[in-house]
């Protein structure tokens, strides 16, 4: 038996998250069995309530609010735990179409992929500014460089996953975790692909997007980070680089002037020259010592990985216990939750 088990991750959501499972399909082609599950991210409102009502079959609520990239992930190891084959994530403000579900899982039934990203039509989306529109292409253009994949829209939430790939994923950041899980399938070799999807009406303001600058300014740092973190190498060597070459050239000036005879009246270069060329060699060392540590963290997530296959297997579904974080209360079905048999 396939099961399908479609995931919204939820922070004060009541006003938006009825519209979104109403949406949300009970048959999807290439599975017997479609169940949804809400993680509650601490919300203060009726976000649960509304998913008791909606006939939601998982709940998992955390202590208090930890962010999406923990919400996701909090979600995923529930699927994983409730017998999922595969999991949909898809965002409570109804953001994405739910009718885009078969076409968006439809790659891991016919075997072509572990992960799918739905792509949406950016550039067709009113209510998205110029400035994010921007910076999601440039977003995607920097997960294409940095995991050496091919998706299109790599902010976007919209995905499917498998679950033998759900298995490796982890994401360090509390901000998003988008960026990151895309990355991390591209350097484990897991298949990814995307596929186009339909977006629908505009219902409330990102979460994410406060206001433009807050979202330029996470951006740029979630883009470093991904380089930092995956790429260390690469990106301490060029910033070595750069320090170096002005380093060199402000030496090259000292040595003209020495050689002519007025060394004395610019032994500012030399120090600069000096300051330079050693900040750019730490650059360096830093990138090997950081690639190293890098290989480390590979070991650790495989480690990881190995732990939770035999956890979940020695447990069974729905247990509560979650080794990514705080102990989520997981609840298999509506009935558990109210307490009624």
């Amino acid at each position: 038996m396939r099961k399908l088990i479609i995931q919204v991750p939820c922070y004060n959501e009541a006003g938006t998250l009825a519209v979104t499972l109403g949406d949300l399909p009970r048959q999807v082609a290439g599975y017997d069995v479609v169940e949804w599950l809400v993680i509650d991210d601490g919300s203060t409102d009726r976000t649960v309530d509304v998913a008791r009502e909606c006939g939601v079959d998982h709940i998992v609520s955390l202590p208090h609010n930890q962010g999406l990239a923990k919400a996701f992930m909090a979600g995923l190891e529930a699927a994983l735990r409730a017998g999922a084959d595969t999991i949909v994530n898809t965002d409570a403000d109804n953001q994405y179409s739910a009718a885009s579900i078969p076409d968006l899982v439809r790659p891991i039934v016919e075997r072509k992929a572990q992960i799918v990203v739905g792509a949406r039509p950016i550039s067709d989306i009113e209510h998205f500014s110029l400035v994010k529109k921007l910076l999601q292409r440039i977003g995607s253009w920097t997960v294409r460089i940095a995991s050496n994949t091919k998706i299109a829209d790599a902010p976007s939430g919209f995905r499917a996953i498998h679950r033998s790939a759900a298995f490796s994923l982890n994401t360090l950041s509390t901000y998003t975790y988008t960026l990151e899980t895309i990355i991390q399938a591209g350097h484990k070799n897991i298949s990814i692909v995307s596929v186009p999807i339909r977006v629908n009406g505009y219902l409330r303001p990102s979460r994410l997007v406060k206001t433009t600058p807050n979202y330029i300014k996470r951006s740029i740092l979630t883009i470093l980070r991904i380089f930092i973190v995956y790429k260390p190498l690469r990106f301490f060597t060029l910033l070595g680089i750069v320090l170096l070459i002005p380093g060199l050239l402000l030496g090259a000036r000292f040595v003209g002037y020495y050689v002519q005879g007025q060394g004395e009246g610019n032994i500012q270069s030399l120090i600069l020259t000096a300051i330079l060329i050693i900040s750019s060699f730490l650059s360096m060392l830093a990138g090997v010592l950081a690639d190293l540590i890098a290989t480390n963290r590979l070991i650790l997530e495989e480690v990881r990985t190995r732990l939770l296959r035999l956890d979940i297997a020695h447990q069974g579904p729905d247990q509560s216990e979650n080794l990514a974080g705080s102990p989520p209360r997981i609840v298999a079905s509506p009935s558990r939750v109210s307490g009624t048999p």
